[in-house]
């Protein structure tokens, strides 16, 4: 395997693909990071630790396809540390080799065979416009338990029915309730999720400004995953079990007093 491609291009597919790489994994290969380089002129990175998986696609200059797996935080270091040239990386034995410049780096390949399969994406279900969707994601999570020991509390209930897509999270203290607007791939579509806090942070901060994101829900209860896409990246991650309190009850129909507050100036 052999490529080469822009320094900065590296250095931001690197860093989003490790995003998400646990800091303590049931097993040490899943601190792995899977490069797949196709004769066509793309390049994969993706991570997977059995609830999040992450795959990016970039177009690259290949001399030669193969894959790797590698660790993922050491290529992220290394990645950091290249001056602002074109990266040459080729796979030589068991060592990945990366060049840039003058610098020379040499890094010890993981068993790509053992790593686990990536998830299937589910249906697509509908769109969202990007800025839309993370500003919504912005406003909900702040409320959702950091505390693991509470798991369903982690996570944001996800409510869609026809065109309206519904986010609602608490922690027993705050409640975040946010309603958009967004385009179901079928009309009349009825579906609910339960996803992480912290996934839904992480798809946030991917997002670009402009364009859409594909939302891959299943109206299957027993598939239990819910994946997201938009420019070349890919997440899915399985859901949270459990009964989730009733949040939009917890809302007053009416309300004595009501404020509105302008956003502060740029």
């Amino acid at each position: 395997m052999k490529f080469h491609l822009d320094r900065g291009v590296l250095g931001d597919a690197v860093s989003w693909a490790t995003r998400t790489l646990p800091v303590r994994p049931a097993m040490p290969i899943l601190q792995g990071v899977r490069i797949v380089a196709e004769a066509g002129g793309e390049l994969q990175l993706s991570t997977f630790d059995y609830e999040v998986s992450a795959q990016i696609r970039l177009a690259a200059e290949i001399e030669q396809p193969g894959e790797v797996l590698v660790q993922g935080r050491m290529l992220s270091d290394i990645v950091r540390a290249l001056p602002n040239k074109d990266v040459s990386i080729a796979l030589e034995g068991t060592k990945l080799q990366v060049r840039c410049g003058s610098a020379r780096f040499a890094l010890a390949t993981l068993p790509v065979e053992e790593y686990p399969q990536l998830p299937a994406m589910p249906p697509v279900a509908g769109s969202v416009a990007a800025d839309v969707f993370s500003e919504a994601i912005s406003q909900v999570t702040v409320a959702a338990s950091k505390d693991d020991t509470l798991p369903l509390l982690t996570g944001v209930k996800v409510e869609i029915s026809g065109e309206t897509m519904t986010l609602m999270s608490t922690d027993r203290y705050r409640l975040a309730l946010r309603e958009l607007t967004w385009n179901p791939s079928t009309p009349g579509t009825e579906l609910t999720a339960l996803v992480r806090g912290r996934t839904l942070h992480e798809v946030a901060r991917s997002l670009s400004t402009g364009g859409g994101v594909e939302i891959a829900l299943s109206d299957d209860s027993s598939a239990n995953l819910i994946g997201f896409e938009a420019g070349g990246r890919r997440t899915t991650s399985t859901l949270v079990d459990g009964d989730y309190p009733p949040v939009r009850r917890l809302f007053p129909d009416t309300s004595a007093i009501t404020a509105v507050v302008s956003p502060p100036a740029p």
